[in-house]
């Protein structure tokens, strides 16, 4: 089952890139409940995997190549990712390798040795396996990078920590996914 967004405000190229998209993880994401055996959140594992089937099928049907630049270049115009407000160099890692391999074309986004390593991971992953690997080691990082911020914050008087594993603004991401009606897997950004 393809389950596909219905954008009224979508242009042909849009559509035809969010077409893509979902065929892609129709035909290379597995259905199979890998929660069981990683304890990664979704959030970690769609970013990935997002970057990995858009790879395979511009590699399966070459003339998608164009569509996702288009697609993604009239998106980010659009601001459909709203950070034209944003210093994305505060984002974390996560959302950022989520906009390089979206609308990294259209952005200019850096990256530390440390962190460039994680980028080519992610883009060297074919299997979903390595994309299980890569997830955990971009959760990981984005954990850690996480705690060493709420280390170095002075703890106002009187408050406890009660920080989330997750980055914020992946978790705001999955909270805002479960409130809109399901679009496929889900991915807004």
């Amino acid at each position: 089952v393809l389950v596909l967004p219905q954008w009224e405000r979508a242009s042909s190229t849009v559509y035809d890139l969010l077409v893509g998209h979902e065929v892609g993880h129709a035909l290379y994401t597995p259905d199979e409940n890998w929660i069981k055996y990683k304890k990664i959140p979704p959030q970690f594992v769609n970013v990935v995997e997002d970057a990995r089937i858009e790879k395979l099928m511009k590699r399966k049907y070459a003339g998608l190549s164009k569509t996702f630049y288009r697609g993604y270049k009239e998106l980010n115009d659009e601001d459909f990712f709203a950070i034209s407000d944003s210093d994305v160099t505060d984002f974390n890692l996560a959302d950022r390798a989520n906009l390089y391999f979206k609308i990294g074309n259209f952005l200019n986004l850096k990256f530390t040795e440390e962190e460039m390593a994680i980028i080519r991971m992610i883009e060297g992953c074919d299997t979903f396996d390595e994309v299980l690997f890569a997830a955990e080691v971009l959760y990981k990082f984005c954990k850690k990078e996480k705690e060493e911020k709420v280390d170095d914050m002075p703890m106002p008087p009187g408050e406890m920590g009660g920080e989330s594993d997750e980055p914020s603004s992946v978790f705001v991401e999955a909270e805002q996914q479960e409130d809109a009606p399901s679009e496929g897997s889900g991915d807004s950004g």
